[in-house]
């Protein structure tokens, strides 16, 4: 799966631009400020709809303008050229088009174009709190496969509507409000019971691939060590739900099932989010990106397009070296504001300057 052009009209920084790129390494250079992390934020915006970044879509239209444009041209593994095109007024709203068929669903979208993305951001995967971990879990779920993005949905509509429940009983529950809260539980229990089989397996996947990629940036071995065990699944989340039911009516809020869990990392047997350096967790986030973009060639026989966005600057010299090193085969795109290390390599350069693109 290669990007082969990127246009953006209006889009953050970028008044107009076009870059035709490479099927290996392309690396954007430019001092911080200029785009380049607007360019590939784009990019990344063709897959998924979504920033990144976490910025909301109204954002992403340069202050001034009526809308923003992403147009894309990717070629498919089969050889066949697909174009994407979203649109973006100033609400947020996008209209999107695939070869020319506009979508009804930002779900129709997933799986025509997959990019991983690694950025400084991710530290957060080690260091913040579990939502940080649910959500890396469940996007690659989706990654790997469109139904568990039906299937996140649905969990998280019995959430809200059940939390709206117990928010209206104010600390009772009469007859109608149980046999209600009862139907709630029991859609939360098979969805939400689904979602945690399908991490649980994931995990298990990712494991070892996690384990390789750390080995290979750090250049020696470690115990990396990937867990999902929430205390709902030894009994079930019916169980768990049955037990849980006067705190929620009490504190009126839902505090079982799989909003709830997190994936726990340990590096030498200990947790890596409050004993390991802040070198040891940036590779080991670095190292769950790159076993999930390994995991989705695996499964999906497709290959993502891999961005690192300004990752060099946080590697120390012998990481980035290992890291240059070791990339997966496929379409990468590398920012960084300073000089390419030697082992870099890459097949195009790109100069970004003010919002406009040399090279």
């Amino acid at each position: 799966m290669l990007v082969r052009r990127l246009e953006l009209t209006d889009f953050r920084s970028y008044r107009t631009a076009t870059i035709d790129l490479t099927a290996e390494l392309t690396a954007v250079v430019g001092a911080n400020g200029t785009g380049k992390t607007n360019l590939v934020e784009a990019l990344a915006f063709l897959a998924t709809l979504e920033s990144f970044r976490g910025a909301p879509a109204a954002a992403l239209v340069r202050e001034g303008a009526d809308q923003a444009v992403v147009r894309g041209a990717v070629e498919q593994e089969d050889g066949r050229t697909v174009s994407i095109e979203c649109e973006l007024g100033p609400t947020g709203r996008s209209r999107v088009q695939v070869n020319k068929h506009r979508l009804q669903r930002s779900a129709d979208l997933l799986g025509v174009l997959r990019v991983t993305v690694f950025s400084p951001d991710d530290l957060a995967l080690v260091k913040e709190a579990p939502a940080v971990r649910r959500r890396f879990l469940d996007d690659t779920l989706v990654a790997l496969s469109s139904r568990y993005d039906a299937l996140r949905r649905d969990v998280e509509r019995v959430l809200r509507h059940k939390a709206a429940l117990l928010k209206q009983c104010g600390g009772r529950l009469g007859d109608d409000a149980v046999f209600t809260l009862d139907v709630w539980d029991a859609k939360l229990a098979e969805a939400g019971g689904r979602l945690g089989d399908a991490r649980a397996h994931l995990v298990d996947a990712l494991g070892p691939h996690v384990t390789a990629a750390y080995d290979d940036l750090a250049a020696r071995r470690s115990a990396v060590v990937l867990r999902y065990a929430p205390a709902w699944r030894r009994a079930g989340l019916v169980a768990a739900l049955a037990a849980a039911r006067p705190d929620e009516v009490r504190r009126q809020v839902c505090l079982v099932g799989p909003h709830r869990d997190d994936l726990e990392l340990e590096i030498g047997g200990l947790p890596a989010r409050s004993h390991a350096s802040q070198g040891e967790q940036r590779t080991l986030a670095l190292a769950l990106r790159l076993a999930a973009h390994r995991l989705t060639i695996e499964r999906t026989g497709t290959t993502p397009v891999l961005v690192l966005d300004d990752v060099l600057s946080e590697l120390d010299d012998a990481r980035a070296a290992a890291l240059l090193a070791n990339l997966p085969s496929g379409q990468v795109l590398l920012t960084t504001a300073g000089p390419l290390p030697a082992d870099a390599r890459p097949g195009r350069v790109v100069t970004v300057a003010d919002g406009t693109l040399v090279g």
